[in-house]
């Protein structure tokens, strides 16, 4: 089956779905011109009258992950990713294509826009300790790590980690998943760097058995902050008065 133009399929969804919509976008690959045949349509929607809510569907022949909103639940979402350092709903609404006429929305879009540019900010000084802890626990493991279930796991993970502390070195957001090796790449592209490739070369060796190069590019990710931290590292828990973690833990 031929598939129609994104932004037209797209259009047609949010004015059949949603009549009183004030405004819709279309994000993610099929915008980029990335999309491949096995790529959605993402399309978050403003509708003050509808319940906020995530869908799946088929439409035309395109799968489609909505994204239902308010003004209010597109702030919510944007300050939740925030916290954890991520552009999600924010990059949604701010790269979008607009798929329905005139500027309702545009306050939202520009909040957005903001935000995106703004950036994470930097990690908190307990937030950097802990990142430059954990993953100094790992090159200790990745050191001892033979091929094979184990080692990889440990390999993925100290990849993960070290990705996501170039990151935040940088002031750079971060993702999960393909988004990860994404912002690594848009670091590159901007300072010229390459840590996305060394990274997945790296990553390919110590699975097959060889964790130098992840060790070292590990270190020389720590070194950009400070270097290793184990021997030393003290962390208090945030324990309620009732004795249970916070949120319920």
């Amino acid at each position: 089956m031929t598939r129609g133009a994104p932004v037209e399929v797209a259009g047609r969804l949010v004015r059949e779905r949603f009549p009183v919509a004030a405004q819709a976008w279309l994000g993610g690959s099929a915008i980029r011109g990335e999309a491949t045949e096995t790529s959605d349509l993402d399309i978050t929607v403003l509708d003050e009258d509808a319940v906020v809510h995530r869908e799946s569907l088929r439409f035309e022949g395109w799968p489609v992950e909505l994204f239902v909103h308010s003004e209010a639940s597109i702030r919510h979402f944007v300050a939740t990713d925030l916290a954890q350092r991520k552009p999600t709903m924010a990059r949604l609404v701010a790269e979008g294509v607009e798929l329905l006429p005139g500027d309702s929305g545009a306050g939202i879009r520009t909040f957005c826009e903001h935000v995106l540019a703004a950036g994470p900010g930097p990690l908190s000084s307990d937030a950097l300790d802990a990142s430059r802890y954990a993953l100094s626990d790992l090159i200790d493991d990745l050191r001892g790590a033979e091929a094979g279930p184990i080692g990889t796991a440990i390999a993925v993970e100290a990849w993960r980690r070290t990705a996501d502390l170039v990151l935040a070195a940088n002031g750079c957001w971060t993702g999960g998943g393909k988004w990860l090796a994404r912002e690594l790449l848009s670091l590159d592209a901007a300072v010229g760097t390459n840590w996305a490739t060394t990274l997945h070369r790296s990553l390919q060796l110590a699975v097959a058995g060889d964790t130098a190069p992840l060790e070292q590019l590990a270190d020389d990710a720590l070194a950009e902050v400070g270097g290793r931290l184990w021997v030393g590292h003290h962390q208090v828990a945030m324990v309620c008065e009732n004795g249970e973690m916070p949120g319920g833990q």
